[in-house]
């Protein structure tokens, strides 16, 4: 991989909801790790997939609706945990499971999950995160066989076997993402959790008690008949990834499938929701 990088800083107005559209956007168009500070985000983009009008279909940038200003440099790739490290704080969901980084203090909460993000998505700070740790807290998933497609860090696979779950299959497409989830996996001791590279068509012949998508909405509707083909009768579908506009356009798909919708939580106008086949 090439080391030199493009380093783009972000001053948005009003933080929410702009800072997570435009990283939508951003990572449409090429751009692969995203620091977010009390002013925006940094993005970073490999300097030999970048060109001087690679913001031209980023089209946040033009709305009136929302101030964004920026500027842009090349930087030598930089020590990435030492960039985390400035931006990452810990944080705990509902006093019952703290997330943070092999340099934070750790709270002794029910569950401890030792994250170090790198360049990988899945840190918990992002709401669609936070509320996949919500609905597995509110589930029994002792023994149950479970999948976390798109696991970025590998977070919720983490957590779903420190709450009894096994075996589990962690898939991401981005390689960041598989060696990042590797490396997490073996900080946070974890012994039933198969990590792979790759897409929905690692998923043939294999099947699941639980199945975790945290994704987006596109890739959710291209891919949720392989998800549904691929869940046991009775099974859990935990869906996240996008806004509350979005449910009827996704419940439309899943119901398609037999699925229930049994619970949803929002935060920040974006969803998760739990379905049951």
């Amino acid at each position: 991989m090439d080391n030199i990088y493009i380093e783009y800083t972000f001053k948005v107005t009003p933080i929410e909801p702009t800072t997570e559209i435009l990283i939508a956007e951003l990572g449409s168009v090429g751009f692969e790790s995203f620091v977010e500070n009390e002013n925006g985000v940094v993005a970073y983009i490999q300097k030999e997939v970048w060109n001087s009008d690679i913001l031209d279909d980023v089209f946040v940038l033009n709305s009136e609706e929302f101030s964004i200003e920026f500027e842009h440099k090349e930087i030598e790739q930089t020590n990435w945990n030492a960039e985390w490290e400035k931006n990452f704080n810990p944080i705990q969901v509902d006093d019952l499971v703290s997330i943070r980084a092999p340099f934070h203090e750790n709270p002794n909460l029910k569950y401890d999950i030792v994250i170090e993000p790198k360049m990988s998505f899945g840190t918990g700070h992002h709401e669609t995160t936070h509320m996949m740790v919500q609905h597995l807290l509110n589930l029994d998933i002792e023994g149950k066989k479970v999948l976390d497609m798109g696991c970025g860090t590998g977070i919720l696979a983490i957590f779903a076997e420190m709450k009894g779950a096994q075996p589990i299959d962690a898939i991401d497409i981005d390689a960041w993402c598989y060696e990042n989830s590797l490396e997490n996996v073996e900080r946070n001791n974890c012994k039933h959790i198969s990590v792979y590279e790759g897409e929905a068509l690692l998923l043939k012949g294999k099947n699941y008690d639980v199945i975790i998508a945290n994704i987006n909405r596109n890739i959710l509707l291209n891919d949720m008949k392989t998800y549904t083909d691929c869940l046991n009768e009775e099974g859990t579908l935990l869906l996240s990834g996008f806004y509350k506009e979005d449910i009827p356009t996704i419940d439309n798909e899943v119901s398609k499938y037999g699925l229930t919708l049994k619970n949803t939580i929002e935060r920040n106008n974006w969803v998760a929701l739990q379905y049951q086949k």
